[in-house]
């Protein structure tokens, strides 16, 4: 069986936490993302434009260990781009895990976390960076 068209990048990331409004905050106020819609007081669907990403809020009996992620990556434009997000993560008193580097790929990035812990990576990447989808 041969493998379908190629996948078109990533377009939704659903993501249980711990505290929801908080995580919604973070997503909405520090990052910029916007509110799609509210399904019900315990899922938001935020989006970026043309990603769309759901928070829900983590059920307290996991029923065993949760499902760890190990981080996810939003594309910026520019290096400098990357080099501005830490400063204003920083300013916002959000967690940095290891800022700006760059990769023997070209590319250029920070790690952060949100305030469920999860670590978040502002990218820029010569190959999908400066291709914004409207």
């Amino acid at each position: 069986m041969q493998r379908p068209a190629p996948l078109n990048g990533m377009r939704h990331i659903a993501l249980q936490v711990q505290d929801l409004e908080a995580c919604e905050r973070f997503y909405v106020d520090i990052l910029g993302m916007r509110v799609l819609r509210r399904a019900h007081e315990d899922l938001v669907y935020l989006t970026l434009g043309n990603d769309n990403f759901s928070l829900s809020r983590a059920k307290a009996d996991t029923g065993g260990d949760p499902q760890r992620l190990d981080h996810f990556g939003f594309v910026v434009d520019t290096p400098e781009d990357v080099d501005a997000w830490h400063a204003y993560l920083q300013a916002s008193g959000v967690e940095v895990v290891r800022g700006p580097h760059d990769h023997g790929d070209g590319g250029r990035s920070l790690y952060c976390r949100d305030p469920d812990g999860n670590s978040v990576q502002p990218l820029y990447h010569p190959s999908v960076s400066g291709q914004r989808l409207r």
